[in-house]
């Protein structure tokens, strides 16, 4: 039976054409939204996405589906929740739209300072107003902070040095391998700012950390890009920083945006002089699409050929497993499954299992992440097993 695959967002013809070829069944319709997935994607086993929405009604429907792929950096469309409690792979495709969502911070950045959209509208307005538009402080020597030190925040980075700025940084901690809302010194980061730019991933930890409190830390007349995720910032309490403080912002995200690709819009913030507005374009150029078409297609041929998953997002980073299991065998049926009983008769819950051949294909090397340690009397049992090798028990 052929692999299914929908493809609910546009890419590239030539990497459409490049999975035909794989043997696969391939639905491409770009035109749908989030409330069409459901029902087109109830057969599929794969689903690939840039920015419409999988919710868990689509990830619920499916009897079949196995792989999201977001075509992008982030999965804050897709409900990673749902997706877990289905046993459903998300990946994405990290990195690679980083240089263009860079450019296009630089160039807001850019825009904002020489006002770059005022002056052409008031051209095609028939306005000239070289007084006005002639006040302009320049960027040299001037500091910028980069919220967000991941794969775009380093390319805005080196991107903004090469103007001569002074580049501040802050990123998300980590502690053992956890991300931890650490924001702390943002008191003190902020308010050394001309410019602060945001590339942070859409989480709890940064749900409307743009609040009150640290647009009270901004400067006055500075600038703020957010290239990143709309529920970064607080919408309303950056309308009051604008007015209290003359804040200038660049967006290409905001709340409530449309999912259409194309229509009429209405927005609190388009009549507000201080806010310019891109249209979630930051990852749409034609490299950028090519390099994230190109890495959304090897994440599926991998899958079908290996059955192992590139960027693998929703993988539990730790388990609950305190003891480790190592099993060396004799490559046959059935001893794998005679040690599951065992431990199974235990009440014992394996966490996670892996099993590797040693070359020849005469050996193997069985090991498992366990709750509860196995006893004694179970190692003596496993021992009896014809075609064990040793048995070996550990505390992590």
């Amino acid at each position: 039976m052929k692999v299914k695959i929908l493809i609910a967002d546009k890419l590239p013809e030539q990497y459409i054409e490049e999975l035909k070829n794989l043997n696969v069944d391939v639905e491409y319709n770009p035109k749908l939204g989030e409330n069409d997935l459901p029902e087109a994607a109830k057969d599929k086993d794969i689903l690939v996405v840039r920015s419409t929405v999988v919710n868990a009604k689509t990830i619920s429907s499916s009897q079949k589906l196995n792989l999201i792929i977001r075509a992008g950096a982030g999965v804050n469309n897709i409900d990673i929740s749902e997706a877990n409690k289905r046993g459903v792979y998300v990946a994405n495709c990290p990195g690679k739209n980083s240089v263009a969502v860079a450019e296009l911070t630089v160039g807001l950045i850019i825009s904002l300072d020489r006002r770059i959209p005022d002056n052409v509208i008031d051209f095609r307005n028939g306005k000239w107003n070289k007084a006005e538009y002639s006040k302009a402080k320049g960027l040299k020597g001037r500091t910028i902070g980069v919220i967000g030190y991941g794969n775009i925040g380093k390319e805005v980075a080196k991107r903004v040095e090469a103007l001569e700025m002074k580049v501040l940084i802050k990123d998300i901690s980590r502690v053992n391998g956890k991300m931890v809302k650490d924001f702390s010194d943002m008191n003190e980061i902020l308010p050394q700012c001309d410019i602060v730019t945001i590339h942070l991933p859409a989480i709890p930890l940064t749900k409307n950390l743009f609040n009150k409190e640290m647009f009270g830390y901004m400067k006055e007349n500075a600038l703020l890009i957010n290239t990143s995720r709309a529920d970064i910032i607080d919408e309303d309490a950056m309308l009051d920083a604008i007015k209290e403080k003359n804040i200038r912002v660049a967006l290409d995200v905001f709340r409530d945006e449309p999912e259409y690709k194309q229509g009429e819009l209405k927005s609190k913030l388009q009549e507000n002089p201080n806010i310019y507005v891109t249209h979630h374009i930051g990852a749409s150029t034609e490299q950028a699409q090519n390099a994230v078409a190109e890495e959304a297609i090897n994440i599926i041929k991998n899958f079908i050929k290996s059955g192992t998953i590139m960027h693998w997002v929703n993988r539990s980073q730790k388990t609950d497993a305190k003891y480790q299991l190592v099993v060396k065998h004799y490559d046959k049926p059935g001893v794998l499954a005679s040690i599951f009983n065992i431990i199974k008769e235990g009440k014992i819950n394996i966490e996670e299992i892996e099993n590797v051949i040693f070359e020849d294909g005469i050996a193997a090397s069985c090991t498992m992440k366990l709750i509860k340690p196995v006893t004694d009397d179970m190692i003596k049992k496993m021992n009896e097993i014809p075609d064990v090798l040793s048995i070996s028990l550990a505390e992590l």
